[in-house]
């Protein structure tokens, strides 16, 4: 059973989307938030599976109880979707940065918000690779990247770099064991070995490394 809690200021909304998650055989809701505050001590209480955290709540917002929640021990394990009302919304980077896994639209199709949390709760990637590309394109846009590659990165093999350039630029694992001639599970093992190496936690901050450390810019690779 993926455990869900729903954060969100907006009571109807919060409580619309309890009775989603709580819809499905799979999924039950463990509670409540309204503020970034209660969020973080529910999280601490009852150690969610996903919470699906709206940005914008009074007092602490949803991008630092994210950060509180991805940075603590107990709630390692703990993966973050964001809810926000814009697909490009100035704030989802801030959030993607702080730790959060992904995000969703509020008006994404509930079954489409369904099968998201899902794949979080999996460890998978949420964004497919043209969301990927077009969300961290954007904002990457507005960020200056490192002038050096940091000491994470001396620690990649060439062909490591090579992966994590590709995952930059969105491909997908299909399209990246294409690209460079190797199998399927020789792909994830450098995916896996990228997320132990840089302490990502998912795809999504594969993507951001790779960006922050200039091999990929929004017109392509260096």
């Amino acid at each position: 059973m993926i455990r869900v809690l729903v954060a969100d200021d907006q009571v109807l909304l919060r409580g619309s989307l309890r009775l989603l998650v709580d819809s499905a055989p799979d999924l039950t809701a463990i509670g409540e938030a309204s503020t970034g505050a209660e969020a973080v001590e529910l999280a601490t209480r009852e150690k969610p599976d996903v919470i699906l955290m709206d940005i914008r709540m009074p007092g602490m917002d949803g991008i630092e109880a994210t950060r509180q929640i991805t940075a603590a021990a107990e709630t390692a394990g703990t993966r973050i979707l964001i809810l926000t009302t814009f697909d490009l919304d100035e704030y989802v980077f801030a959030a993607l940065r702080a730790g959060a896994s992904g995000f969703l639209l509020k008006d994404t199709p509930p079954g489409d918000l369904l099968a998201a949390i899902r794949v979080t709760a999996a460890g998978d990637a949420l964004l497919s690779p043209s969301v990927t590309r077009q969300l961290i394109g954007e904002f990457t846009r507005q960020v200056p990247t490192a002038a050096h590659p940091g000491p994470a990165l001396d620690e990649l093999t060439e062909r490591e770099r090579e992966v994590l350039t590709l995952v930059g630029l969105g491909l997908s694992n299909t399209e990246i064991a294409e690209r460079l001639y190797v199998s399927m599970s020789t792909t994830k093992t450098h995916i896996g070995r990228l997320l132990l190496k840089l302490g990502a936690r998912d795809r999504a901050h594969l993507v951001i490394a790779a960006y922050e450390a200039g091999l990929v810019r929004p017109s392509g690779p260096r």
